[in-house]
């Protein structure tokens, strides 16, 4: 979390300067202003976001999150965590801190991922809109590749991972 937001702030005195540098304060001080509105309408949801994940942190009881959510728990974990990133609402703003909790809560590195996978690759609240834009027949065959995506990104991460995390 620290290295992420170093790396942001280093962007945002970049595009500072590069705001001051193309039209001086007035540009400056119209993006830190359009900055600041999109800050405050993103707030409520952003605090709602943040208490859920600590509710789900306390509620999950241990035992659940074993028999269901870990690694242990084989295609069981993995079809929960398939299903679930689906059919999360609002994509990554809301997705990306429930799987944090999920992790802090001790779910598998496979489950996670899955999860993770499954809410960037389907989630399936977008899929009118995408049929709207794309139309039926590349929607479905986008959804129907991408179906197989997120158990394969688990399991590969359930076998993997370790190696690759130094934990072995």
């Amino acid at each position: 979390m620290k290295a992420a937001l170093i790396v942001m702030g280093v962007m945002l005195l970049g595009v500072v300067g590069l705001a001051a540098w193309r039209g001086g304060w007035p540009l400056v001080s119209e993006g830190l202003m359009r900055g600041g509105k999109e800050s405050l309408a993103l707030l409520p949801l952003l605090a709602v976001v943040f208490l859920l994940t600590g509710f789900v942190q306390v509620l999950l009881p241990r035992e659940l999150v074993a028999n269901w959510l870990s690694d242990e728990a084989g295609w069981r974990g993995i079809g929960v965590a398939w299903v679930a990133g689906a059919l999360t609402p609002g994509g990554g703003p809301i997705g990306m801190p429930l799987a944090a909790a999920l992790v802090r809560s001790g779910a598998g590195l496979g489950v996670v991922v899955t999860y993770l996978t499954s809410l960037s690759l389907l989630s399936f609240i977008r899929v009118p809109m995408e049929i709207a834009i794309y139309g039926g027949r590349l929607t479905g065959v986008r959804l129907l590749i991408s179906l197989a995506l997120p158990p394969m990104a688990g399991l590969l991460a359930q076998a993997l991972g370790p190696l690759l995390l130094g934990r072995t």
